[in-house]
């Protein structure tokens, strides 16, 4: 595969980014760096290696009781709240319409 300027731009179109252009410089370097270290993955003799099924032991997640704990009132959940109108917290809009 090869990281080029019409890829770059496609994946800017894609992700909805407007990048400068040392911005593009940037990432292409780093995708080419990724795409070096797949490359050198590539080289490691795997033949004799079984394939990893489950990262985890399958006893080492066991599954714990799900017990209620220590709850908090309101009023104490809102004690620390830069800003509140009871019940709620309240928080900065973020989203446009």
């Amino acid at each position: 595969m090869v990281i080029d300027d019409a890829l770059i731009s496609k994946l800017e179109k894609l992700s909805r980014l407007e990048l400068r252009e040392e911005e593009k410089v940037k990432v292409k370097e780093d995708l080419n760096k990724m795409l070096g270290m797949f490359d050198k993955l590539n080289e490691v003799d795997t033949n004799d290696v079984e394939p990893l099924r489950y990262v985890l032991d399958e006893h080492s997640s066991a599954i714990r009781d799900d017990v209620v704990g220590e709850e908090l009132d309101n009023h104490k959940a809102l004690q620390n709240a830069e800003e509140s109108k009871k019940p709620f917290f309240v928080v900065p809009k973020f989203l446009k319409k």
